[in-house]
């Protein structure tokens, strides 16, 4: 088998200076300690993992170009700069016509990629070796940034799905399945369901299923591995026997919104809206685990919203407060500004917020096959992670709060400085434009606004969900005077 080598130094050498922004982080021992993580080679030929992975996050910036037309732009740009005006190797010419041999592995043009090239080489980049490298970039990141993570010394998780309106291909329709109801019945969709640390909003794992698949069953995928003292938030959803006991194991602890259902038996009353209950499900599947579990009961009511109660296992009242697990925190002036470490699950919501529209991932997704739809997912999640770690940085460095910074700035300026740091001589010419780089991110800014939130439609009215049930509004109607 040929390698190619031409090819493979020279795609080499505009993989590193067409991540110079990420070259701190997406460094080659990452991408090699991923790739031994998962199991797989890391290839010899052009199209290796590292170029795929080069060629995943370029193609998560670039949404209007393809797969090959990202290698073939950065290639123009060189060109044109003439950076590469003297090393270009020139590839061998036959004889008679002027046309290469037949059998001559090397190519008649560097910057010729065909699309059936490339879907050979993804093949042999399994969707493992994603996962792989997002966990080992994440436990780079918690060795750096590890009391960025921490809330009230537990390191603080959260976990929720969406999903992913896809084309109507059919093979993605017989893989991923179509939406069964609502506005978008027989759309083709797919369900992702995210762990993340929502202090910096950094993913941390994540699943990319079929939409028969519920979220419950990934989520106990993505709770393996946890550290001891993780404290994971989730929403009323996971609500699940199995889940619970599994973050117990782990010596972890959960907090998660009380399910009406859920047959909770008073053990004593630790204060005004606390109390201790025991937990013993009637359903015979969790049989092969204890018969019950003893958690703690905190109601709460948030101005303007209906009483709630969230259900968590961390029991001991000097660890954990009433108003540490659930209630705001209020200005003397009334306005909220903190609603609270279970609150912080809400920023897994402008997570999925900021990859789907603000990076377009879900408008973006062009591919027809599974495969295809899982590299090119596993590219966006890639790129935000790494985005949010740039951000990370320019807070630091300007001592500000990450989730004060703007992602779509982010994402702006990056675009912006990109073919700058393409086409930068020198090793500290680019080590100058990152470091401009992250002072034009920390510039922006966004506006503090306690209490702001944006209304949904009918969101006071009762909801119809069919069969006879309703259920109650989360939001109160104001009264008029």
């Amino acid at each position: 088998m040929f390698t190619d080598e031409p090819r493979r130094s020279v795609w080499e050498q505009i993989r590193q200076q067409d991540l110079r922004a990420f070259a701190s982080l997406l460094t080659p021992a990452v991408l090699c300690q991923a790739a031994t993580v998962a199991g797989v080679a890391m290839g010899r030929g052009p199209l290796e993992l590292a170029t795929l992975a080069w060629l995943a996050v370029s193609s998560a910036l670039h949404t209007t170009r393809n797969f090959a037309d990202v290698l073939v732009m950065t290639l123009k740009l060189l060109r044109d700069a003439d950076a590469f005006g003297r090393t270009w190797p020139a590839p061998r010419k036959g004889r008679g016509r002027g046309k290469g041999k037949k059998h001559d592995p090397r190519p008649q043009d560097l910057d010729s990629l065909s699309e059936e090239a490339f879907v050979q080489a993804r093949s042999k980049a399994p969707a493992c070796y994603w996962m792989s490298l997002i966990l080992v970039l994440g436990e780079k990141f918690r060795v750096e940034h590890a009391p960025l993570l921490n809330w009230g010394g537990h390191r603080l998780l959260a976990l929720d799905g969406t999903s992913l309106r896809l084309n109507n291909w059919k093979a993605l329709k017989e893989h991923f399945g179509t939406a069964a109801n609502g506005k978008q019945a027989r759309t083709t969709q797919a369900r992702m369901v995210m762990l993340t640390f929502p202090l910096v909003r950094m993913p941390w794992k994540y699943r990319l299923c079929p939409l028969k698949c519920s979220e419950r069953t990934c989520a106990a995928e993505l709770l393996k591995g946890l550290g001891c003292g993780d404290l994971v938030l989730m929403d009323k959803g996971f609500w699940s026997y199995g889940l619970f006991w599994q973050i117990a194991a782990q010596q972890g602890f959960f907090a998660i919104r009380q399910f009406a259902k859920a047959k909770l038996k008073t053990l004593r009353k630790l204060g005004p809206g606390d109390r201790l209950v025991r937990y013993c499900p009637t359903d015979r599947k969790w049989k092969h685990l204890p018969r019950s579990m003893t958690l703690r009961v905190i109601r709460y009511q948030v101005p303007g919203f209906r009483a709630t109660a969230l259900v968590t296992n961390q029991i001991d009242r000097r660890i954990t407060p009433r108003r540490w697990v659930g209630l705001a925190t209020r200005s003397p002036a009334g306005i909220t500004l903190d609603g609270g470490v279970y609150h912080r699950r809400w920023e897994i919501e402008t997570s999925f917020c900021e990859l789907k529209i603000r990076q377009r991932m879900e408008s973006s997704l062009r591919g027809r096959t599974v495969a295809a739809i899982e590299y090119e997912v596993a590219g966006h999640v890639l790129l935000y992670l790494l985005v949010r770690w740039l951000i990370v940085e320019a807070a630091a460095k300007h001592g500000l709060a990450p989730l004060r910074l703007s992602y779509q700035g982010a994402i702006n300026e990056l675009l912006d400085i990109a073919p700058a740091l393409l086409l930068a001589d020198s090793p500290r010419a680019a080590a100058v434009l990152v470091s401009r780089l992250l002072a034009r991110i920390a510039a922006h800014v966004v506006p503090l606004r306690p209490g702001r939130h944006y209304p949904r439609p009918n969101d006071t009215e009762i909801k119809n969900e069919g069969h006879g049930r309703y259920r109650l509004p989360s939001k109160l109607r104001k009264c008029k005077a």
